[in-house]
C-alpha cells in the first residue's frame, strides 16, 4: 500500500510585505507579483509533501478578488489537495491585510498542479494525501473533481 501523509504535514503559510517595487502605477500590487508568490508557496507544499524536486505544470484558475496595496501585508496559505501517481494540486489562498485598520481581505485565491521530478529529470511517484478534517476532505473531492475536468479538456 502506497504511504499518505496528513494534509497539515506540508501546508505552508508565507507572508510578504507590499513594497513600493511590487506596485504600478495604481498604488495597488502587480498581479505577477502576487502569482509569483503564489507559485512559489505552492511550491513549498509540493516539495514537503513529496520530498522531491518540483515543477509547476499548470493553474487551473486565478481569480484577482480584491486590490493590495503599497504598505499592506499579504499572507499567503498552502495545501495540498489531492494526489496522484505524480502530481498534487496545491490550492492557494491570499489575504492582504491593512496594517493601519487591521482589515483582512480575501485578495486571490488558485489551484495550481506540481509534477514531481527524479534525478533523471522524469516525473516521479509521490507519496498519497491523508485528508483528516472535513474541511480537508471536502478539499480533496473537489480536487478530484477539478482532476477529472483537467485530464477530460486535455483530451479535447
Amino acid at each position: 500500500m502506497q504511504e499518505k501523509k496528513a494534509v497539515s504535514s506540508s501546508q505552508v503559510v508565507m507572508t510578504q510585505l507590499v513594497l513600493p517595487s511590487h506596485i504600478n502605477a495604481m498604488d495597488t500590487i502587480f498581479g505577477g507579483v502576487i502569482m509569483s508568490w503564489i507559485d512559489i508557496t505552492a511550491a513549498i507544499a509540493a516539495q514537503r509533501h513529496s520530498n522531491k524536486d518540483v515543477v509547476t505544470a499548470s493553474i487551473d484558475k486565478l481569480d484577482f478578488i480584491a486590490p493590495v496595496r503599497k504598505g499592506w501585508v499579504v499572507n499567503l496559505k498552502a495545501s495540498v489537495n489531492f494526489t496522484s501517481r505524480t502530481s498534487m494540486e496545491v490550492g492557494v489562498r491570499v489575504d492582504a491585510e491593512n496594517p493601519r485598520t487591521s482589515e483582512v481581505f480575501h485578495t486571490a485565491s488558485a489551484y495550481l498542479t506540481f509534477v514531481a521530478i527524479g534525478s533523471t529529470g522524469k516525473p516521479i511517484e509521490v507519496c498519497g494525501i491523508q485528508p483528516e478534517t472535513d474541511t480537508e476532505i471536502r478539499r480533496y473531492k473537489a480536487a478530484e473533481k477539478r482532476r477529472q475536468q483537467r485530464l477530460a479538456n486535455l483530451k479535447v
